[in-house]
């Protein structure tokens, strides 16, 4: 109920009483209301690939529109690292000085991918709009992979340039006799002088064999002399053209290439913006300004190489106008210092980093009445997290998210009190979005037109929206089994309830969430078998009251051999990124359990080595 102060006008010419409550508005009702035609929300019907798809009617058109319309924030604080500023206005003339410099100078062109290696740094928010803008295909690669897996992303991307800190570069130099498509590396530092600001790199050329050389430019020489006035360079780009690709892990083999357009990213604003409004609404009564009248400042506790970082953090920020406070890596003090030093309003991430920002022992010595939204997903979360945010933070408003890398971030929200009182759903899709849940071994392709109604039925969630990407990079036999009709298969299991909330239940992805990263068992188990000692091995995901999950691994090694955990972690580190390593490790000498296909009982394995349990 909403309480109504004296004189306020519910119609024209119609007051009522004091204290006077008016229900607020369900779900249901807030959502009719933001959706009507003329309204912002209005929603359309397009046939995109030949397949009708709701979609945002008043979505950006494309990435470089919600470029372009940043500028309009002005000298309003855009990027905040360290003690560095950035405003929107500087940002825009970066970008557009850099944009040119990807056309004239580097030879780039629509449809050509560009790569990104870096940690969260500015530059990395300038590499992508300014890539954006062109009409290249950014390709965000992971920071935490080793020399080998960039490689990979590179070679299979087809990329022609790549913007990288000195870590990732000192990674791939090694291997660039193995890049064909290479044409220039951009090199930005991350490193600190002790007299303030950043160290700038040397430009250099390397030689390779049988190759071109490559040179590596500086990146503020590629940027030049950014002027006032500054225009993109041109480029005709359409909603459905390609935008990115977003490496996500598969159960077998290497890494998959998510190709997302203009389209799903722009959707996925419209989403997000959408969770914000129906809040507003359904609290107040009224839309009003989500943003109290102030800029939102964002904590980005979460890698621009991930869907969420770029797609739900980077994008809606660019759109909105609000501040990214960036971060070297994430540390649970530092964090409380740069919300109290920033007026952070907006802060979240995966919930091992809202855990671990309450439990901090300087929690009660920062100021954090500023922080207004509290939101994670990409990792389950303990239901009892909703209460502890509501205590520690007071004015804050709890909110749990679903969705994927090929969902460009955000499918499903639950939020406000709807989070408080279902903590165990991640909340009802989007409107644009569609979900249903399949049966096991079901064929068709489209879920059965009989939807079931019993909520406690559960079965594979599939995916239909605007913001689904259109597949897997120069993998026609994976989109094939993974997308079908515009519906994304998601290997999730789930439920959905009486009022439309979706409730994951288990994961049919042989597959670990290690504090938000995805760690796939089958990647993990195959650098265990490289080792000479290691027979056998089944690699498990074991509960962590932090991260959520950590990586387990049960090892039968060859008669006669020894071997301790230390080394086979030090074994895997040197094929994988670190938050793939084992951290507990058990050695048996009997076989392990298998079924009649010889398929490892890992949920028997589980539970022998820690109890009923279950993994997150």
């Amino acid at each position: 109920m909403t309480e109504i102060a004296e004189g306020t006008e519910i119609a024209e010419g119609t007051e009522i009483a004091e204290g006077t409550e008016i229900a607020a508005p369900s779900l249901a009702e807030a959502t009719a209301t933001l959706t009507a035609p003329g309204q912002m929300f209005e929603i359309e019907e397009l046939t995109i690939r030949g397949i009708p798809t709701r979609t945002w009617k008043s979505a950006p058109p494309t990435l470089r529109t919600v470029l372009e319309l940043s500028a309009m924030h002005g000298d309003k604080d855009f990027l905040v690292y360290e003690d560095e500023r950035v405003t929107f206005a500087e940002h825009f003339r970066i970008a557009a000085s850099l944009g040119n410099a990807l056309a004239d100078r580097f030879g780039i062109t629509k449809g050509d991918r560009v790569a990104i290696a870096m940690r969260n740094l500015p530059e990395w928010v300038m590499a992508f709009w300014a890539s954006i803008a062109v009409g290249a295909v950014v390709v965000p690669l992971n920071a935490w992979w080793t020399g080998p897996e960039l490689t990979y992303g590179l070679l299979d991307s087809g990329s022609s340039m790549v913007f990288v800190d000195e870590e990732r570069e000192a990674r791939l130099r090694p291997h660039l006799d193995e890049l064909p498509d290479l044409r220039a590396i951009v090199l930005t530092s991350e490193v600190h002088l002790e007299t303030g600001g950043r160290r700038t790199p040397t430009g250099s050329v390397v030689e390779r064999n049988g190759l071109e050389p490559v040179p590596v430019v500086p990146f503020s020489e590629a940027v030049g002399t950014p002027t006032e006035g500054a225009q993109l360079p041109a480029s005709d780009i359409e909603p459905d053209d390609d935008a990115t690709i977003f490496y996500t892990s598969g159960t077998t083999g290497h890494p998959k290439g998510a190709v997302g357009t203009h389209r799903n990213s722009a959707s996925n604003l419209m989403n997000l913006f959408f969770v914000a409004t129906v809040g507003s609404l359904r609290r107040t009564g009224g839309i009003g300004d989500i943003s109290s009248g102030t800029q939102n400042a964002n904590l980005l506790s979460v890698p621009l190489f991930h869907a969420t970082g770029c797609h739900a953090v980077l994008v809606s920020n660019t759109t909105a106008g609000g501040k990214l406070v960036m971060m070297h890596h994430f540390d649970p003090e530092r964090a409380l210092e740069l919300i109290e030093r920033e007026q952070v309003t907006i802060f979240g991430g995966v919930p091992t980093m809202v855990i671990q920002v309450i439990d901090s022992p300087d929690f009660a010595k920062r100021d954090t009445s500023s922080v207004r939204s509290i939101s994670y997903g990409g990792a389950p979360c303990p239901p009892d997290l909703v209460r502890r945010i509501t205590e520690h933070f007071p004015a804050g408003s709890p909110g749990n998210g679903y969705g994927l890398t090929e969902t460009s971030a955000m499918t499903t929200m639950n939020s406000g009190a709807d989070y408080i009182r279902k903590p165990t759903s991640v909340g009802p899709p989007a409107p644009v979005c569609d979900v249903a849940v399949v049966p096991e071994g079901y064929g068709g392709e489209e879920p059965p037109a009989d939807q079931p109604t019993d909520p406690e039925r559960t079965g594979e969630l599939w995916i239909k929206g605007p913001n689904v990407v259109r597949g897997y990079w120069n993998r026609p036999e994976d989109s094939a089994n993974a997308f079908s009709r515009g519906w994304l298969h998601t290997g999730d299991v789930a439920r959905i309830d009486e009022e439309g909330f979706v409730h994951i239940v288990d994961r049919a992805k042989d597959m670990i969430i290690r504090g938000g990263e995805n760690v796939y068992c089958v990647e993990v188990e195959s650098a265990l078998f490289e080792h000479p000692a290691v027979a056998d091995c089944a690699v498990i995901g074991v509960p962590h009251p932090v991260l959520g999950e950590e990586v387990g691994a049960v090892i039968v090694l060859r008669p006669g051999q020894e071997i301790g955990a230390e080394e086979l972690g030090r074994f895997v580190r040197e094929r994988l990124a670190g938050f793939s390593v084992p951290t507990r490790f058990w050695f048996r000498a009997a076989s392990l359990p298998r079924n009649a296909a010889g398929k490892a009982l890992k949920r028997e394995l589980r539970t022998e080595l820690v109890g009923d349990t279950p993994a997150n």
